[in-house]
């Protein structure tokens, strides 16, 4: 199973840059997952997505990994709650994009590089994460990740009575598809 991509509240189309794709190879299944949350009416569904094929053999593939950490647990009242979530490259790789994912409860999500070297490099800080305007970072610069590299994202929720988004910060919160639930994961883009 391998993302071909993602779309959330803010987010422009996925776009590689040229000479660069995504393999799909012939006979795939293609899945699309989609998160409704119930308003107690009928609603009407418009969703749709398109796919771009290449016209020649792209230069390099692109692949779509992640820092995923499923198991936290926010507190009633917490303003300022830190989840962190880590991924190891496991081959040379090239740096494209980045796109930090929470729900409401977010306030903050930072991307660091960790070199085989020891070198540590931030290389995303979205200091007022905003649910309602999610955005692919694309790097105007792609950056090098030597095999070993560990991608380490950081995340702080904000489950306190001062976040007018929080749904209740009376509950603990854990994670959920559903928004009034949370996330916590840091996308990023490569070629290999």
């Amino acid at each position: 199973l391998k993302s071909l991509g993602g779309f959330a509240p803010g987010e422009e189309p996925t776009v590689l840059p040229d000479g660069i794709g995504m393999k799909l190879p012939a006979g795939s299944e293609l899945v699309w997952q989609l998160h409704y949350t119930p308003t107690g009416k009928p609603e009407v569904d418009r969703s749709q997505f398109a796919i771009k094929f290449c016209r020649e053999e792209p230069k390099k593939e692109a692949e779509q990994d992640l820092a995923i950490n499923t198991r936290f647990r926010i507190p009633p009242g917490a303003d300022s709650h830190k989840v962190v979530a880590s991924k190891t490259v496991n081959r040379e790789s090239t740096l494209l994009a980045l796109m930090p994912h929470m729900h409401v409860r977010g306030k903050s999500f930072t991307y660091k590089a960790i070199f085989p070297d020891g070198r540590v490099e931030t290389l995303l800080s979205v200091p007022f994460y905003d649910f309602n305007w999610q955005h692919e970072y694309r790097l105007k610069t792609p950056i090098k990740l030597p095999a070993g590299t560990v991608i380490e994202c950081e995340a702080y929720f904000d489950n306190s009575n001062d976040n007018p988004a929080n749904p209740d910060p009376a509950k603990w919160v854990t994670w959920g598809d559903q928004t009034w639930e949370e996330m916590m994961i840091g996308f990023f883009t490569v070629t290999r």
